[in-house]
């Protein structure tokens, strides 16, 4: 008999207290929610970089380790789309997903093959690159697609790694410090002559990127492998190379559920509706056992994912709608309108 697998083990993030106050839910949520995020991006990142200048063979299982821990703690703050995250480009930098015009291969294997090795071994140089070298789903391709491992050379791939790796701790460490030298304060500021005129635009701004997320989840990281029932796309679900797309997707989950909690604050019946929320969309998630969602080119599998965009979707209305009416706020225009 087929034994079941175990349900995917996702670390769960602090949540608010249920007596948190509205006056104190944006100071919660920037030093237990933001701040916390981005230091824990920026260190693995940075030990990311440090592996990456030693081991560079794709199946080394250090490499690897460090690539999943700091794609992990990217994937926990990639909600949080609005400020030091989009200076300069830096989310896509980190995150060129998704590549609907496939770029990333063209590019890596034009770097391996043609670029002169300064322009990967200069840090200015290669921050100046095509987002679509850079980041975490390039260097998920050197790492985890057997075609990519065999172009260019040898020294040529291990440099490349070396490059996308410091690449990443850099951009990683500027939003992060971004957020406590400056920003920070600017979250908390609200008046006047500020970034923020009121506390309902900071809320406006936390809300934004709550219904964001929910866009993302729903609409990217599962509508697009599941296509239409006919025409499936199983090979347009994210970093499915390296099996993370239900792993995503639960990180993603859980990391948004305190911010959820934390505008909510004020609201208990809320706080209970959206606990339950997240709590049965989470359960769906981790226990897929699917983690390249590629089952939604069968049938019965098929039903199992369509079952948990309807539970995100179902959360994104309560959010939208009931959430929304909260605040008194409307989720507004984000980074991916327009794309």
């Amino acid at each position: 008999m087929a034994q079941t697998a175990a349900p995917l083990q996702i670390t769960a993030p602090e949540l608010p207290p249920a007596s948190l106050s509205r006056a104190l839910q944006v100071d919660w949520i920037l030093t237990h929610h933001i701040l916390p995020g981005f230091d824990e991006l920026a260190a693995h990142s940075t030990t990311l970089a440090e592996v990456g200048a030693r081991h560079c063979t794709p199946d080394d299982p250090a490499l690897r380790d460090a690539f999943g821990r700091a794609f992990d703690a990217w994937i926990k703050v990639s909600h949080l789309r609005f400020g030091p995250t989009e200076t300069d480009n830096r989310a896509f930098a980190l995150a060129f997903w998704p590549d609907s015009r496939n770029k990333i291969p063209g590019t890596l294997r034009r770097a391996v093959t043609e670029t002169p090795r300064e322009e990967l071994t200069t840090p200015e140089i290669f921050a100046s690159q095509s987002v679509a070298l850079r980041g975490f789903y390039a260097l998920e391709y050197l790492l985890f697609d057997a075609d990519m491992q065999t172009e260019g050379s040898a020294a040529q791939r291990c440099a490349l790694v070396a490059a996308i790796s410091s690449d990443i701790a850099r951009t990683s460490a500027a939003i992060r410090n971004d957020w406590h030298t400056s920003y920070a304060a600017t979250l908390v500021t609200a008046g006047p002559g500020y970034r923020y005129r009121s506390q309902a635009e900071i809320r406006q701004e936390l809300f934004k990127t709550l219904t964001t997320g929910f866009q993302v989840l729903s609409d990217m990281r599962l509508g697009r492998p599941l296509g239409q029932f006919d025409a499936p796309r199983p090979n347009r679900a994210e970093a499915r190379r390296s099996a993370r797309s239900q792993r995503h997707i639960a990180l993603n989950l859980a990391a948004m559920e305190p911010l959820a909690l934390a505008l909510a604050a004020g609201d208990p019946a809320l706080m209970q509706d959206i606990d339950a929320g997240f709590a049965k969309a989470l359960k769906r998630a981790s226990a897929l056992d699917d983690p390249s969602l590629a089952g939604v080119a069968n049938p019965a599998r098929r039903f199992r994912i369509e079952a948990l965009q309807q539970d995100i979707n179902d959360l994104r209305d309560l959010i939208s709608t009931r959430l929304g009416a909260a605040l008194g706020v409307t989720a507004g225009f984000n980074s991916l309108d327009g794309d």
